[in-house]
C-alpha cells in the first residue's frame, strides 16, 4: 500500500478520534449538570418515600445521599442496598442502578442502566420501576 494512502488514514483517524473526545466530553459535562437535578427532583424524594414505606412495615431501609448519587440501605446489613449513580466511561453517559446483596458470605451484585435515554428524560415511572424489581429479593423474606 502507498505510504501517502496509510498517512491520511491515519491522520483522518487522529482527527475522527479528537473530535468524538470533544463530543463525549461536551455530553459528559452535560449530563454532570443534569445529574443533581435529577437527584433532587426525583430521585431522592422517590428513594425517601420508598423508604418511609418500608419502615412503615417494619423493613428498616435508610436513605444516603453522597454527592454522587442516592443509596437506599438496609439497616440490618451494609451489604444491601439499591443506588443510582452515574456513569460517564462509556460513549453516553447513563444513570446506573447499581445492587448488592449479601448472602451469606457471598455478595451478589448488579449493574444496570436505567431508562434508554439522557437523563432529562428519566422519569419517576422509570426509577420506581428499577427500584421494585430490585427490592423484591430484599423484601421476599
Amino acid at each position: 500500500m502507498d505510504v501517502s494512502d496509510v498517512r491520511k488514514q491515519v491522520l483522518a483517524t487522529i482527527e475522527r478520534a479528537k473530535r468524538l473526545d470533544v463530543e463525549r466530553r461536551a455530553r459528559s459535562d452535560e449530563a454532570a449538570r443534569d445529574f443533581p437535578v435529577f437527584l433532587e427532583r426525583v430521585a431522592v424524594p422517590l428513594f425517601r418515600q420508598v423508604a418511609q414505606i418500608l419502615k412503615a412495615h417494619n423493613y428498616a431501609f435508610s436513605i444516603f445521599t453522597p454527592s454522587n448519587g442516592v443509596r437506599l440501605m438496609s439497616d440490618r446489613s451494609s451489604d444491601d442496598f439499591i443506588e443510582l449513580s452515574l456513569d460517564t466511561r462509556g460513549e453516553r453517559p447513563v444513570v446506573v442502578g447499581h445492587v448488592t446483596r449479601g448472602r451469606g458470605r457471598r455478595i451478589l451484585e448488579s449493574e444496570r442502566p436505567i431508562g434508554s435515554g439522557a437523563i432529562s428524560e428519566l422519569t419517576e415511572d422509570d426509577v420506581l420501576a428499577f427500584v421494585m424489581k430490585e427490592l423484591e429479593p430484599f423484601v421476599e423474606r
